[in-house]
């Protein structure tokens, strides 16, 4: 990891020009880990043109600004694309304009998509990842870039309940709290503070939700349910953390249908069914237990469910054989 750490500092200062991006539908990791980045390229070479692009989400505009910017105009430009293991998956960048690409992510490998990578699965976040870059080389921190770390870290880890946390992740967050005087209680407040429609909304879906016998629940979301609740598409996606440690459980998954672009935005959870190679086959994917998906047909929503039921039905029959 120290010679990929190496080697991606000697290439963000050989370029001038760099544009960091990330995945389409952006979470609280991806926007905080490229925000982040960026700012601490801008504070250590400020003559550095740094960009950190892609789609804006307005719940999380606490992470900062966004650079609005048409890549082909710029002279040999350096990607950095983080919390994303494939190529179509990247938003708001033209790939093909780009003379060398680093991936920076915490996700499997599902295409060759870089030159050069840092990767670790076992990491909480994509954001922690970033924390260790700055913390073994010459890239400055402040309090503004440690606070979108520590979101970024929070959110992804689930509140360090996910089993991808680990002592190095403690060790980590607790040194961005003492070094930059981070008020932790203030920075929970951007995250989970929410208007009492969307807590009514995720009552609905616990109302609502179907399981099947072999613990898998579901539930789709149409444009007519989004309006009663005043909540959009992306709604869901903030929510399905919630439903995890439900006894009835092992897999579950919420289906919102996006009337701006036309797709349908599924959420998948899991405490025990491996999930995202179902979802890479409904142009998604993520990680073993939280993954994605986008999907236009909605036919095509239903097949994901099915299997999705039966890889369910699997882990479940496994735990009997045990």
């Amino acid at each position: 990891m120290n010679l990929v750490i190496k080697q991606i500092i000697k290439k963000i200062k050989e370029y001038d020009n760099i544009v960091i991006a990330r995945h389409i539908g952006p979470d609280p990791d991806a926007l905080a880990s490229e925000i982040a980045l960026r700012d601490s390229i801008r504070l250590t070479f400020p003559r550095k043109k740094v960009y950190a692009v892609g789609n804006a989400v307005s719940k999380f505009k606490y992470f900062g600004e966004l650079d609005r910017i048409d890549d082909r105009n710029l002279d040999k430009p350096l990607l950095i694309v983080l919390d994303v293991p494939n190529k179509s998956r990247i938003d708001g960048i033209n790939y093909d304009v780009y003379d060398y690409i680093i991936r920076i992510d915490h996700h499997p490998n599902i295409e060759e998509i870089a030159n050069l990578e840092m990767v670790n699965e076992n990491s909480s976040s994509t954001c922690e990842l970033i924390v260790e870059l700055i913390n073994n080389t010459k890239l400055k921190m402040n309090k503004s870039i440690a606070s979108n770390l520590f979101l970024g870290i929070v959110a992804d880890s689930d509140r360090f309940l996910l089993g991808y946390t680990t002592p190095k992740t403690f060790s980590l967050v607790t040194k961005l709290i003492e070094n930059y005087k981070l008020d932790i209680n203030k920075l929970y407040y951007n995250l989970y503070e929410r208007p009492i429609n969307e807590v009514k909304f995720q009552s609905y879906i616990a109302l609502n939700m179907i399981i099947t016998e072999n613990n898998f629940g579901y539930i789709k979301l149409d444009k007519k349910i989004m309006d009663e609740f005043k909540v959009d598409s992306s709604a869901a996606s903030n929510m399905v953390n919630n439903f995890n440690f439900i006894k009835e459980l092992y897999c579950w998954a919420f289906s919102s249908y996006d009337e701006k672009n036309d797709i349908y935005k599924i959420n998948i959870r899991s405490r025990g069914p491996i999930i995202n190679k179902v979802a890479t086959n409904y142009n998604g994917g993520g990680h073993m237990y939280a993954s994605g998906a986008r999907i236009k047909d909605e036919s095509d929503v239903d097949k994901l469910f099915y299997e999705l039921d039966m890889a369910t039905k699997e882990y479940k029959e496994s735990l009997n054989k045990d």
